[in-house]
């Protein structure tokens, strides 16, 4: 099942078929091996406040929001092997195309309106 998320501040969409991990294997998963990411399509981890991206082929922009929707932090373009801080208050991390931050005018602070239980 995909789901849309998008940014009402913006009127932009950063994912139109994003998929949840919301289990230990899928989360533990995400998106390693995943050598493309198509425009559109994301992860949303739940429950998450910090990622690495140890087995993964690409970059990608990651998104770390509170349970009310609200992004309290942003990487964009985090490369392969390297992993992120703990953002203690994150209550999960959207991972998307590296180039959907920008391109979308995301911001910390924003509230995005997320199809998916947080």
């Amino acid at each position: 099942m995909t789901f849309a998320i998008t940014n009402p501040r913006t009127g932009q969409s950063l994912a139109t078929a994003a998929r949840r991990a919301g289990t230990f294997w899928t989360r533990f998963r995400g998106l390693m091996g995943v050598r493309h990411l198509p425009a559109g399509e994301g992860l949303l981890i739940v429950p998450c406040n910090s990622i690495h991206c140890f087995g993964m082929k690409m970059a990608i922009d990651v998104v770390f929001v509170s349970r009310e929707g609200e992004v309290l932090h942003l990487i964009p373009d985090m490369a392969p092997g390297k992993f992120s801080s703990i953002i203690k208050k994150a209550r999960a991390v959207i991972e998307l195309p590296a180039g959907t931050i920008a391109a979308t005018g995301t911001a910390v602070g924003d509230r995005l309106a997320i199809d998916a239980p947080l």
